[in-house]
């Protein structure tokens, strides 16, 4: 396992072709700082041009949060200007990991709020320990979630359980967040890093070339009529119908013996 850290608050631990995007800001129970924002994009922006990684985990330090959101400690000392400056700089993190090409997936424990909650739903899959406490509480201070909240949301749960949420700024427990498909995978405490990343290497066992092309699918075609999203699936299999990844696929289920991905 190797590491390679961006800025002060951002680590990346690859295993194999699983890479571990880790938020690393304990003392700040991950809040999420320009200067940290800033570190999940430039993460995420290697990540995506690593050709080797299949599958990205992404993961906190801290023992009892996942992340907090926004950094409400420095929002106050902005003036206006300071934050439409900080904006772009913000959305940089959320959309980094909602860009990224491949499969990922967020682990869950402790407190997912706010801009936390909406790096995990940036994600495709979401895995949470029974400790996991999630939610959108921003209109409790006065603003909306800003991080893909109010169009990632509905996409999981429906218009109208995501708008009783956002709008009642409620905080929902682990149970009743996989109740409702706020989380994908509820697993016992403390086991959420390490259940997401034995998902992560089942995932990475298949041609890179085919994960990326059917995560591709599956965000373009998504809210699509019927016929427009069998287009894209068409584009999407013909980006890998000639690949190496297919005819070595093809191959080794003929030689009954694992593949061995070219990734091209």
């Amino acid at each position: 396992m190797s590491e390679e850290r961006f800025g002060e608050f951002v680590r990346v631990r690859r295993h194999d072709h699983v890479a571990e995007l880790v938020l690393d800001r304990p003392k700040a129970m991950n809040a999420v700082s320009t200067e940290m924002a800033r570190s999940i994009a430039a993460a995420c922006a290697a990540l995506a041009a690593d050709r080797d990684v299949r599958v990205v985990v992404l993961t906190s330090s801290h023992e009892r949060a996942f992340c907090v959101g926004a950094d409400l400690k420095e929002r106050n000392s902005f003036s206006d200007a300071d934050l439409v400056r900080q904006r772009p700089v913000a959305r940089s993190a959320y959309t980094g990991v909602l860009d990224l090409p491949m499969p990922t997936i967020a682990a869950v424990h402790g407190f997912a709020l706010g801009g936390g909650f909406e790096l995990a739903l940036s994600c495709d899959l979401i895995v949470a320990d029974s400790t996991a406490v999630v939610g959108l509480p921003e209109v409790s201070v006065g603003v909306v979630p800003g991080g893909g909240g109010t169009q990632l949301l509905p996409r999981r749960v429906g218009a109208a359980r995501a708008a009783e949420l956002i709008f009642s700024a409620r905080r929902v427990a682990a149970a009743e967040a996989r109740e409702l498909g706020l989380v994908d995978q509820l697993v016992d405490e403390g086991r959420d890093g390490e259940e997401a990343l034995a998902l992560a290497g089942r995932i990475a066992g298949n041609s890179p070339v085919g994960l990326r092309a059917a995560k591709r699918a599956l965000r373009l075609g998504h809210g699509l009529d019927l016929r427009a999203g069998l287009e894209v699936e068409d584009a999407a299999w013909r980006s890998v119908a000639f690949s190496g990844d297919r005819a070595e696929g093809v191959a080794a289920f003929n030689e009954k013996r694992t593949p061995r991905w070219p990734g091209e």
